[in-house]
This record gives structure tokens, sequence and C-alpha cells, in this order.
């Protein structure tokens, strides 16, 4: 009776009168508190190369960052979809992963090195886990059945605001920083970074007045390990393929920081961070617009063969990245290209793999299955990442970026020889 009653003070107003709009307190308030998030971390994506760069800290050091906060972010949304599941006490868990995110920041502006740099990172990827699937349970269950399509879709479109408008903002104060008079070349890219703080505080603040927690949904018999041993076989083949093309997709702050040398001879370390930066929110900008007719075409050919194209366009945005390190290109062109190369594939790789993950396991077994799927991304994401920054400095970013390619063609290949479930 307790979880009727709390259902309908969301999602049902109740026996005789209009069902609630979908655009109610809650979801407003997750959306308000998603876009100040990403407002916070992702100025800290495009700033951080171009920080590390002043810092003297190489590319091994950013890939291996990027990686294990990768890793730590994917673990933990598993760990948080079973605990959402089993015990349902969700929103003080959200509060602490959208509170670790600030704090986290704060130790990146403060550190003078890389070790201190990846420890802010594990802290703000570790909160980033902890809330993604809890927050979405309680949108999910917010709004009824009919109306989740638009509001996750207004959560979607707020977190992409602040994901553009955050590191938008975050590269104009870094120009205008620039012309200060501070001590070092850091000076600038520090300034920014504890100016992030403010939305992150602000996004604890936004959760906690505004979001409420509408069910609580214990399944207190629910078994971790035998639940997962049991997912079909076909997912798990699926899941081989999928880690097989993500030991070649790297973290995209590669990216940024390959941009940023490519272009530092001809505009200096700071104008060409700023530039970096700003191909990042062309990349951003690019995936919002791809999402929809993604969908739209997956809807109606298949998610299998959207994803296998998404996966042949993230084969040519590495090796089109090699390419531009062998003939030493300025050209921003050649880094337009590859900015939006990016943004497609990331906008079918985040919308597909879980579709196509919802087609081969049993509805009961869903979040536990997003949490292996997640876990497989992260993990060979840090191994990506780490790779090439290794590869990159002790070798050739050509090298690395080519091996990237291949690494993804091999995935691309062993899930096409997934059959269908």
């Amino acid at each position: 009776m307790t979880k009727t009653k709390t259902v309908a003070t969301e999602a049902d107003p109740g026996r005789g009168r209009k069902p609630a709009a979908w655009f109610n307190r809650t979801v407003a308030g997750a959306g308000l508190t998603s876009a100040l998030g990403d407002f916070c971390y992702e100025t800290t994506t495009v700033i951080l190369p171009g920080f590390l760069a002043v810092l003297g800290v190489p590319a091994a050091a950013l890939g291996i960052i990027e990686g294990v906060a990768d890793a730590v972010a994917s673990f933990t949304k598993m760990i948080a979809g079973y605990v959402a599941d089993k015990l349902g006490h969700r929103k003080l868990l959200v509060l602490a992963g959208y509170g670790l995110t600030p704090v986290g920041q704060l130790l990146i502006a403060l550190a003078a090195g890389w070790p201190i740099i990846l420890l802010g990172r594990i802290v703000s990827w570790f909160g980033k886990g902890l809330r993604g699937p809890l927050r979405d349970a309680i949108v999910i269950q917010a709004v009824t059945p009919q109306t989740r399509g638009r509001a996750f879709g207004f959560h979607r479109a707020m977190d992409t605001v602040g994901a553009v408008l955050g590191p938008l903002l975050g590269v104009a104060i870094l120009g205008w920083a620039r012309n200060w008079h501070f001590v070092t070349l850091a000076g600038p890219f520090r300034f920014v970074l504890f100016l992030s703080l403010i939305p992150g505080v602000l996004a604890v603040l936004a959760f906690l007045t505004l979001v409420r927690d509408p069910v609580q949904s214990p399944n207190p018999a629910l078994k971790f390990f035998s639940t997962l041993k049991g997912l079909p076989k076909t997912f798990k083949q699926y899941l081989a393929a999928v880690g097989l093309f993500g030991l070649g997709d790297f973290s995209h702050s590669l990216l940024i920081l390959a941009a940023t040398q490519l272009m530092t001879p001809s505009l200096g370390i700071v104008k060409a961070a700023q530039l970096a930066g700003l191909l990042y929110v062309g990349r951003n900008v690019v995936q919002v617009v791809a999402s929809y007719p993604v969908g739209h075409l997956a809807d109606r050919i298949g998610s299998r063969p959207v994803l296998m194209g998404g996966y042949i366009v993230g084969i040519a945005m590495a090796a089109l990245t090699a390419w531009a390190f062998l003939i030493h290109t300025q050209s921003l062109l050649v880094l337009i290209a590859i900015f939006g190369l990016a943004g497609i594939y990331v906008a079918v790789e985040e919308a597909l793999e879980s579709t196509v993950t919802a087609e081969m396991v049993a509805p009961e077994t869903l979040t536990i299955s997003y949490g292996a799927l997640g876990t497989v991304n992260g993990l060979t994401t840090f191994a990506a990442s780490a790779a090439l920054g290794v590869v990159w400095t002790t070798i050739s970013p050509v090298v690395g970026f080519s091996a990237a390619a291949v690494l993804m063609a091999l995935g691309t290949l062993s899930f096409a020889a997934v059959k269908r479930p």
C-alpha cells in the first residue's frame, strides 16, 4: 500500500483526476541537476589536456588518467544498479555522487602533478558512476510508462546543454584569463577549474531541493553473481565483441590532446588548447544532432546494422587521426572531420549498444546487463587509453592511433559474427 501511494504523488495523481503531466518537479529537477553536473565536469574535460601540457605531463599520463577514471565509473555503475534494484535507497547516494564531482575538481585545480590529477578524476568519475543508474531509476518512476520517452528525452537534452555550454564558457574564460599576469602558464587553467566548482555545488543543491524519490523498490532476493552467470550465451559473445572493439576505443580527451599538439607550433599552446576545446564542443553538438536520426534509422532497419555502421565510422576516425600525425597536418578541416566522425560514432555507440543488449536479455536482468556492458566498456576504455598514451609517448602517435583502428576493425568483425538471439 505504501508503494502504490507513493507512486501516485508523482506519476499518477489519483483516482478521478486527470493524469499528471510528464514534466513534473522530479523530471525538471533531475534535468537541471544533470545540466549543472555536466557543466562542471565537461569543462574539465576540455581544459585538462592543455593543463597537463603546461605542467609538462606526457600523453601516457593522460591516457592512464582517463582510462582509470572511465573504468572506475563503469564498475561503479554496475554496483550502483545492483544496489538500486536490491535496496531501493537512492536519493542520498545520488546526492553523494553529485557531491563528489566538485571535490574531484578541487583536487585537480590544486594539483602540481599527474598523481593528484588522477586522484581527482577518480573521485569525480566514481561520483558519476554512482549517481547515474540510481538517478535514472528515480526519473523512470516519477512518470507513467506512456511518457518515459519524453521525460528521458528532456533529461538527455538538459544533460547535453551542460556538456556544450560548460566547455564553451570554459574555453572563453581561458582565452580571457590568458591575458592576465599569472605566475605560471598553468594559472589560467587553474582559474577555470576553480570556477567550475560553482555549477558542481549548485547541482547538489538542485537535486536536494527539487527531486523527490517517488518509489523505493527493494528486491532483497536479487543475487549478483548468479544473475551475471545466468545471462544468455549470445549476450556474452556480444560483450566479447564490444570488448574487442573497446580495446581501440580510447578516451576522446586524447583527441583534444592530439589537436592541441598538432596546432601548437602555429598557434601556441594556450590558443591551441582553446581551439581543441572548441572542437570537442563541436563533437558534442554533432552527437546531439545525430542521436535522433540514428535512433529513427535503427527503428526502420534494425539496431545491429546501424551499430556496425557506427563502429566503421569509429575506425575511420582513428585512422584519420593517425594520418594527421603522419603528415603533421595543422589543417583545421582535417581536425573538424576527426571530431565530427567521433561525434557520429559515439552517438551510435551510446544509443544502440544498449538497444542491442535489450534485444538479447530478459527484462528482469536488463539493469544488471547494462551494468555488465558498462563494465566491459570501462575496462577496455582504460586499456585502450592507457596503451595509446604509452605508445604515443614511447613510439609515436601514428602507431598508437593505427593500432586503435585495427582493434576497432577486429571488434567490428567479431560483432558481425555474433548470431541473432
